[in-house]
């Protein structure tokens, strides 16, 4: 088994709080997880019938059967039950007590807000990030801007074949072509999650949408747009937005909201938090079609913001990411908001550094209070170094 950054909050969790739900997209790991992590707590996987059924018609009995703890799988399957556990943790308050895992978290959280609010720790599990694939550590978020890595150059990784292949678990454990496996997990997920739980009635009209966000990624969100392009109305588009979002295929960066004494764009701009599903999306056939494919770029930054969002929440974190762009064209990729300092971070996908790829920091940097802002550059190539008070780090050590 992978080691998974996420295994330490969640064993911290479990010594603090009597239930513990761990959520996230479908294959993400979540199962392999609680199973390695709690071997002794008795396992219930909520997905088989006979145990759904016991759990819905007789609550009690069903819990009554664990007098210590134990895992429920696909939790949201069942629930009900979120009441009944209310009930069994306000009685005793024993650390560790229910250890939840759901795939559905436009499901999940509405039942935790209505039963178990502030009885439950709430952390994601997001597919591998490249350190977890390296069994390295994660990237030391807080230092970014402070230092440039040192030691000898690490074993070059394939970028494109990185970015081609994305990051869920079951690809890398057993070695399968990535684009076969993620046709699969795409038509379940339309199939399964959109059409039973989310009562879409026209999934062909949502799978368009859904490669339409895919074109449109890197790119600022205009809903009127995307709408008209799909065919639907923009109350709609905004629907099965948050719906891609809460089910974790996509992440809406948001601008950040400080002024600069010029008028700032207010749209999000939309990322894919795995690129080897995106690529599946925009038809790129191969890592080698990647290399010169027009969304190259738009692919690599969605990799960068996605790694960076997973180290949050391995770290049972909020993100705190925004980026910048002011009316006129300037614009800085990603900010992160270390309480009130700003830490701006500029992605371009190019494996030889240029000069121009400094811009927008060095504008930034121009801005009043930013002058010695931590900025940092993140690119496609292999060399990590200072250049001109500005860390340029490789993708390698982006994890």
């Amino acid at each position: 088994m992978i080691q998974r950054h996420l295994e330490r909050k969640l064993r911290t969790a479990a010594e603090r709080y009597p239930v513990v739900l761990l959520t996230g997209p479908r294959q993400s790991g979540k199962t392999t997880l609680v199973r390695a992590v709690f071997p002794d707590h008795p396992y219930v996987s909520l997905e088989d019938p006979d145990q759904r059924a016991f759990a819905t018609e007789d609550p009690r009995g069903f819990l009554g059967r664990f007098e210590q703890a134990v895992v429920l799988d696909e939790a949201q399957r069942t629930p009900d039950l979120f009441s009944y556990i209310q009930g069994i943790v306000d009685r005793t308050d024993r650390p560790g007590q229910f250890i939840l895992t759901g795939s559905q978290n436009f499901l999940l959280m509405e039942r935790i807000s209505q039963s178990l609010a502030g009885r439950c720790a709430v952390l994601h599990l997001l597919p591998f990030t490249h350190s977890e694939l390296k069994g390295r550590p994660a990237l030391d978020v807080d230092r970014l801007g402070k230092f440039v890595p040192a030691g000898e150059p690490m074993p070059a990784d394939n970028l494109f074949e990185v970015l081609f292949t994305g990051s869920y678990p079951r690809i890398h454990d057993k070695r399968l072509p990535p684009q076969d496996w993620l046709a699969n997990y795409y038509l379940t997920y339309l199939e399964r999650d959109v059409r039973q739980l989310l009562n879409v009635g026209d999934i062909e009209a949502f799978g368009r949408f859904i490669r339409l966000c895919a074109g449109r990624c890197g790119q600022l969100l205009n809903l009127s747009s995307l709408a008209a392009d799909g065919g639907i109305s923009v109350p709609t588009a905004k629907r099965w937005l948050s719906l891609l979002e809460t089910s974790y295929l996509l992440f809406l960066l948001r601008p950040h909201h400080r002024s600069f004494n010029k008028r700032l764009v207010k749209s999000p701009k939309l990322y894919f938090l795995d690129t080897g599903l995106l690529c599946y999306l925009l038809r790129i056939a191969s890592a080698e079609q990647l290399t010169t494919h027009a969304a190259r770029g738009a692919v690599f930054e969605s990799w960068v913001v996605s790694e960076l969002l997973k180290n949050y929440h391995n770290r049972g974190v909020t993100p705190d990411l925004y980026f910048w762009r002011d009316s006129t064209g300037h614009e800085v990729d990603l900010l992160l908001d270390h309480g009130g300092e700003l830490v701006p971070i500029e992605i371009k996908s190019g494996q030889t550094f240029a000069s121009d790829y400094l811009q927008g920091l060095t504008y930034w940097r121009s801005l009043p209070d930013q002058a010695n802002a931590r900025a940092t550059l993140v690119y496609g190539g292999d060399a990590s170094y200072l250049r001109q008070g500005v860390t340029v780090l490789s993708w390698q050590h982006w994890e």
